[in-house]
């Protein structure tokens, strides 16, 4: 038996605790020899990132507690370890010094600072980390800050794994580095590296040099250019079995997997194989001991891989030796760690059936100014849930979801933040706007010049498209996103009246202050998302939420973290404020200690209770469930007037 009730308002066993409630995210997974190693993200814990390791079916957690893994390289992060078969080495979060642990049979593990107290707190991060062959030394990605510039200096160094907390630079010169990879003789050392105002996915450079290396000494010979250049970004390069360079390019559109010293790809997918690195340590493909390719494959918005049918997303692709490791995902299954058949991190047990949980519709839409051709894709969530149907005739409210980056794409695997929704009766759809990433550089490229245009033209048109279609409520659209997503949100309430709703999450108002106040990576990034700075500031004016007031009508929540250094939080604020001042309906939240992105559990069962809330008063219906105290200025007067 159904229940009939409105949307919005069903009851829902998928509750904002269980988004936290023994949930981990996994990120990096590494192979080495017999063992595989992980690393798991725990909101519970505050965000803490805790190091995993499994063996001949024992799991254990290797770093002992407070202890969280993460860099602060780039902000973003990623690549903040590796590991052998006993030796982990990694980046504490706390003071951004790496370390080594040694496993030991029947004892604790040993642990040894290896990189030098830097002048400034946090001053010196790593990311990429890998050892030399020959055993004495860490070559690492290096950010290195000084008090004395506006910016980090970026560099590949070596560090010695003695204990002297000698450090050794290898190469700078480059605004930025990235995917250190050595080769399996040890001969050879690679890498990514590119220029303001290029983004790693734009214009980068392949380069390979000569290790010469002893127990006391390091350096570079031999430094050279092997691939890449203009309008080619060149990703994830890494060695064959045997020394043979290999990496992606996106020159014939897709990323594709090319050798070195040879212009044809030696392996091509219907789809592509690469994604932008907005963090470190990402892996989409490995080599086994026979030189053959396991490589994640991105299509028509979702993932495949050979070797896991099921899955629809797949991150970290490592072989050992013919060893096998990698994190995946599906529509119905949180993230799980396989190594060769065997699941060695199992997704949690979730007390819902797979009827919450049907994949979604892969759309594709027409967008663009009037005579256009321009495509646009998406991923559309119907409301799920068995026990609930809502009165005749009536149709659900719609949320339109812009991702962040925005060089990134909509993720192809069960999110419980989204299911959420369409379980208490919220139709979804997460959107690939025009400049998203797996489909190609030119698509990709769609965005340069056209940040706040082309994805918010996007947004709007797939509202209505569905709308056309009869799926969804013309009164009860509304647009959510955060950080570039939270700009896309604002653009849209200040420049089209689709909307009768928004969320924005530290999203950007003012982009002349972006530009002015936002960290290294991504310091020039608006110069092909709107114009250089300052030349074009009329541009950054005319495209910035702030400056068009006038526009906004619909009710705003608007959630930030107080510590965010990538979208500050005074961005949120003067928005906030400036609609306060206007008299329209807003909702503001800041949360102490969280930064871009929240980690901690007890932000996130709040951020979402608060959300469903506001729309529950916006919309006039009652949520079921939890709810907060949420001070909505400006409410009132709005619905009686």
């Amino acid at each position: 038996m159904t229940t009939t009730s409105a949307y919005g308002s069903w009851e829902s066993p998928l509750s904002a605790q269980m988004l936290v409630s023994g949930a981990v995210g996994i990120s990096e997974v590494v192979p080495a020899g017999s063992a595989v190693w992980w690393a798991e993200s725990r909101p519970e814990e505050a965000g803490r990132i805790a190091i995993m390791r499994w063996e001949n079916g024992l799991s254990q957690e290797i770093t002992p507690a407070p202890t969280s893994v993460r860099t602060l390289m780039h902000e973003y992060g990623g690549g903040a370890w590796w590991a052998s078969q006993s030796t982990l080495w990694y980046v504490d979060y706390a003071d951004q010094r790496l370390r080594e642990l040694q496993l030991q049979p029947d004892a604790d593990p040993q642990i040894t600072i290896l990189s030098p107290e830097p002048k400034i707190p946090r001053g010196r991060r790593f990311a990429d980390i890998r050892p030399s062959v020959d055993g004495h030394w860490l070559i690492s990605v290096c950010e290195r800050h000084s008090a004395k510039q506006a910016e980090p200096q970026n560099l590949i160094v070596a560090v010695a794994r003695d204990g002297s907390q000698t450090m050794a630079d290898l190469a700078h010169g480059a605004d930025f580095y990235g995917s250190v990879c050595v080769s399996p003789d040890g001969s050879q050392l690679a890498w990514v590296q590119w220029n303001h105002p290029n983004m790693p996915w734009d214009t980068t450079t392949l380069m390979r040099a000569t290790i010469n290396s002893d127990a006391k000494s390091i350096e570079l010979t031999d430094i050279q250019v092997v691939a890449g250049g203009d309008k080619e970004a060149i990703v994830q390069p890494l060695f064959s079995p045997d020394n043979r360079l290999h990496y992606l390019s996106d020159r014939s559109d897709t990323w594709q997997l090319y050798a070195v010293d040879q212009q044809d790809p030696v392996m091509t997918v219907d789809g592509e194989i690469g994604y932008p690195p907005w963090v470190h340590g990402m892996n989409r493909y490995g080599f086994d001991e026979q030189g053959n390719v396991s490589a994640a494959v991105f299509r028509d918005g979702v993932d495949h891989l050979d070797a896991h049918p099921e899955g629809t997303a797949f991150q970290s692709i490592r072989l050992s030796g013919n060893n096998l490791a990698f994190a995946s995902s599906s529509w119905t299954s949180e993230t799980t760690v396989h190594f060769n058949d065997q699941v060695v991190r199992p997704a949690r047990q979730l007390p819902l059936s797979n009827s919450y949980f049907p994949a979604p519709e892969i759309i594709s839409f027409p967008s663009g100014e009037s005579g256009s051709d321009d495509i646009a894709h998406a991923l559309y969530f119907a409301p799920a849930n068995p026990k609930f149907t809502a009165p005749d005739g009536e149709k659900p409210p719609l949320i339109v979801l812009a991702h962040g980056g925005p060089t990134s794409a909509a993720r192809s695997q069960l999110s419980l933040a989204q299911r959420f929704w369409t379980s208490r009766g919220f139709a979804v759809v997460d959107v690939n706007y025009r400049g998203s990433s797996g489909y190609g550089r030119a698509y990709r490229k769609k965005l340069d010049g056209q940040w706040g245009i082309a994805d918010v033209q996007d947004c709007v048109a797939v509202a209505r498209y569905l709308t056309k279609r009869g799926d969804v409520d013309s009164k009860r659209l509304i647009i959510r996103g955060g950080s570039a997503g939270g700009f896309t949100v604002l653009s849209a309430l200040a420049l089209y009246d689709t909307f009768t709703a928004g969320a924005s999450l530290y999203g950007v108002a003012d982009l002349e202050a972006l530009a002015n106040d936002t960290h290294k990576f991504e310091s020039r990034y608006l110069d092909s998302l709107i114009g250089r700075w300052p030349e074009d500031a009329a541009i950054y004016a005319e495209r910035s939420p702030i400056n068009h007031l006038d526009g906004f009508s619909a009710p705003m929540i608007v959630l930030q973290g107080s510590e965010d250094t990538i979208v500050p939080p005074n961005q949120s604020r003067m928005i906030v404020d400036a609609l306060d001042k206007r008299g329209l309906p807003v909702a503001y939240l800041e949360f102490e200690g969280e930064q871009h992105g929240f980690r901690k559990a007890d932000t996130i069962i709040k951020a979402t209770i608060a959300e469903l809330t506001f729309y529950g008063r916006v919309f006039n219906f009652t949520p079921a469930g939890d709810s907060v105290e949420l001070d909505i200025r400006n409410l009132a007067q709005s619905t009686s007037s």
